[in-house]
C-alpha cells in the first residue's frame, strides 16, 4: 500500500505541474474534500474547505489561470497504507518560494481528502 500511495502522490505532482486538471481530478474520489489556507484567502466564503470534483476543478482552474507558472518541487514523500505526507516548495515567478506540507488521505486507490499546511 505504501508504494501504491507514493505512486499516487507522484502522479499528483506530475498532473499538477503540467496543469493537467483531468489527470489531477482522476486521482480523487468524487466526494473528496480539500482544505487550504490559500482557499481561505482567495475564497473566504469557503472557510478554506471545498468538497467534490467540481469544486476542486474550479479552485485549481482559478489557481492555474492566476498563476500560469505555478510549480511544486517535491522535497519529501512519506507514505503508509492510509495517507501520504508530502513536503514541497511552491514556486511562482515574482513571489518568494514557500515551503508547503500536504497530506493526502487515500482509500481504495483514490484521494478522499487533502489538507495543505504552510506558514
Amino acid at each position: 500500500m505504501e508504494n501504491q500511495n507514493e505512486n499516487i502522490a507522484r502522479q499528483w505532482f506530475d498532473a499538477f505541474n503540467s496543469h493537467n486538471l483531468d489527470k489531477l481530478l482522476s486521482l480523487y474520489d468524487d466526494n473528496a474534500e480539500h482544505f487550504s489556507p490559500k482557499l481561505k484567502i482567495h475564497r473566504p466564503e469557503t472557510n478554506g474547505f471545498v468538497s467534490g470534483k467540481a469544486a476542486l476543478h474550479n479552485w485549481w482552474q482559478d489557481a492555474f489561470d492566476r498563476l500560469p507558472g505555478l510549480q511544486y518541487k517535491v522535497t519529501s514523500l512519506t507514505a503508509n497504507g492510509e495517507r501520504v505526507f508530502m513536503e514541497y516548495i511552491r514556486i511562482v515567478a515574482g513571489e518568494e518560494n514557500m515551503v508547503v506540507a500536504e497530506v493526502l488521505e487515500i482509500n481504495n486507490g483514490k484521494i478522499i481528502a487533502s489538507r495543505v499546511y504552510h506558514g
